[in-house]
């Protein structure tokens, strides 16, 4: 079986000045690449800020906000930070990273951001989809995992841990 990620939901506090995030705030969420896995720090717009240029740069970012306690957790996800953390795993030969890359590639057809175009067997024999963004016509490949449903709604919850925007 395929190594699954265990990275953290939002933390709910600055990881530069400790300071926990109010409601309603906006806040950025720093995905680190450390080999085998990936690891997320939260940060207060301030902190962010201050950390731009730094020695140790993201494998991906996005902005976000604390939603009010009340408030229902938001199911969408910025389609610029799919996209973005979509394209930072091409090339990617640990399976966990292929599998994310495929189940993000169903997320962005559902979104009609991406479009399949075909399929054909690469010098492996591994199945690789032909598929192209609908806005600027990239053509991209996304290796096919051969990934059973419930593989996909486990690899689609640990992404929804990435992305998830309360802290």
């Amino acid at each position: 079986m395929a190594k699954e990620y265990e990275i953290a939901r939002a933390s709910g506090s600055c990881r530069g000045c400790g300071r926990e995030l109010a409601s309603g705030e906006e806040f950025f969420a720093a995905l680190y690449d450390e080999g085998a896995d990936f690891r997320r720090t939260d940060f207060c717009a301030a902190c962010w800020e201050a950390r731009q240029g730094g020695a140790d740069p993201p494998f991906s970012v996005w902005r976000s906000r604390v939603p009010p306690p009340a408030e229902p957790r938001r199911q969408s996800v910025d389609s610029g930070a799919l996209i973005d953390f979509f394209n930072r795993l091409e090339g990617a030969d640990e399976p966990a990273k292929v599998n994310f890359r495929f189940v993000l590639a169903l997320m962005l057809m559902r979104k009609k951001l991406l479009v399949y175009e075909g399929s054909a067997a690469d010098e492996a024999g591994r199945d690789v989809w032909q598929m192209r963004f609908r806005q600027d016509q990239t053509a991209v490949e996304v290796v096919h995992p051969e990934l059973d449903e419930e593989r996909i709604a486990e690899v689609t919850e640990q992404l929804g841990s990435i992305f998830e925007g309360s802290a």
